[in-house]
């Protein structure tokens, strides 16, 4: 059976929560580039590589026929990227943004009560006013 290269490396990104922005970011190319890739049957094994680094996933796993074992030694010293978990942010860090948004909130209902109740005032000075009428 024939690997399909861009799949595998796809299903090892997706497996593991990694965001295709930020590993565009890593790899220096756009996220179109990423999913292109994703598409390809056969991938150069720099691309692989270059992946494996940053997602600090061993491919020689996968794809014993293009890397040895040691290839992936250096995953160690490579930071690791972060993964999108809304879960991950701790409960401060959660408080401290509701209580941001919610003073944003408030100072926009204050702004939008002054502004209607200048809108109100000035409608009534409007009307009390005598306009000349029409000949």
């Amino acid at each position: 059976m024939d690997k399909h290269y861009g799949q595998i490396v796809e299903y090892r990104v997706r497996k593991n929560g990694y965001c295709i922005s930020d590993l565009g970011r890593c790899m220096k190319v756009n996220r179109r580039s990423i999913y292109n890739w994703f598409n390809q049957k056969h991938l150069k094994r720099d691309v692989i590589f270059r992946i494996g680094c940053i997602i600090r996933h061993d491919f020689a796993q996968e794809f014993p026929e293009i890397f040895e074992p040691d290839d992936f030694k250096v995953i160690y010293n490579v930071p690791e990227l972060p993964t999108r978990n809304p879960l991950s942010f701790d409960y401060n860090e959660q408080e401290c943004w509701k209580n941001k948004y919610l003073t944003l909130l408030e100072k926009y209902n204050e702004a939008l009560l002054q502004s209607t109740e200048v809108s109100s005032e000035y409608s009534s000075l409007i009307s009390s006013l005598e306009l000349p009428k029409e000949a």
